[in-house]
């Protein structure tokens, strides 16, 4: 019988595949389905539990052997990036200043992180429910840590907290120009999203030194076929940038695997 892994904030099943691969069953669990959403086919015998995470209790966990996340972070990497209002915003968010006209986002640090803390509070349940530790690996931006405090590892644009292995793969990457989503250079803008589209796609190296693999799978697509922002194809390139990296999510499914 296959240990269970529960993954939160799902999205496109970066961390279920490499944890599927390692061994494990997985749950996973979000507040939509992206593969519907995007038009992306849904993978054989996957399980989506369709809910927010900050209803769901940690004791439907608690049979997990490993709990792993990947919330939202696009706040976080706006407020990471060199712009007047994005820093008046943080400025705001710690109370030394007053929120742009029009600012929709979070108002109070608590709001801010309440995915993140989610996530944390659903180990802490689970732990409670199954009288025994419930390891999580929680993985973010590095724009986060002003907020949610030092990440514990990092591959590449992508941080961890938690439960984190005490060994983590390096990590190689390709520079992707105007693009950054990590809170350090530009955010996922329109532009750069046409300008690689007509490239023919984003192509990042894997953790798998010669084990490339396309972000994109199928033919260019048109500039304007992503540029707006509620597009199937625009949330489908923001999806797939998020994803955890198959190597690395297998790398830490077999951390934790039972012996």
């Amino acid at each position: 019988m296959r240990p269970l892994a529960v993954d939160l904030c799902s999205g496109l099943g970066g961390w279920a595949e490499g944890l599927e691969a390692a061994g494990w069953d997985v749950i996973r669990v979000d507040i939509a389905d992206m593969f519907a959403e995007t038009g992306t086919p849904k993978p054989p015998g996957c399980l989506l539990v369709l809910q927010d995470i900050r209803t769901f209790h940690g004791s439907q966990a608690r049979h997990a052997g490993l709990i792993v996340a990947s919330p939202p972070c696009q706040e976080f990497s706006w407020m990471a990036m060199p712009w007047s209002r994005a820093k008046q915003v943080a400025r705001a968010l710690r109370g030394e200043d007053e929120f742009p006209a029009n600012y929709r986002g979070s108002r109070t640090l608590p709001e801010l992180t309440a995915l993140f803390d989610a996530c944390f509070r659903i180990q802490r349940e689970a732990s409670e429910a199954a009288g025994r530790h419930v390891p999580m690996v929680l993985e973010n931006v590095r724009g986060a840590i002003p907020w949610v405090g030092r990440s514990r590892a990092n591959a590449g644009s992508m941080h961890f907290w938690g439960d984190v292995p005490a060994l983590m793969p390096c990590h190689r990457h390709i520079k992707v120009q105007s693009f950054r989503f990590d809170g350090s250079g530009r955010s996922f803008q329109t532009a750069a999203v046409k300008e690689h589209a007509e490239a023919g796609g984003f192509r990042p190296t894997s953790l798998a030194r010669g084990n490339e693999s396309r972000w994109f799978n199928d033919a260019p697509r048109s500039p304007q076929s992503i540029s707006s922002s509620s597009s199937p194809a625009r949330k489908a390139a923001s999806a797939k940038i998020a994803k955890v990296p198959f190597e690395l999510s297998r790398w830490i499914g077999q951390c934790f695997l039972p012996t």
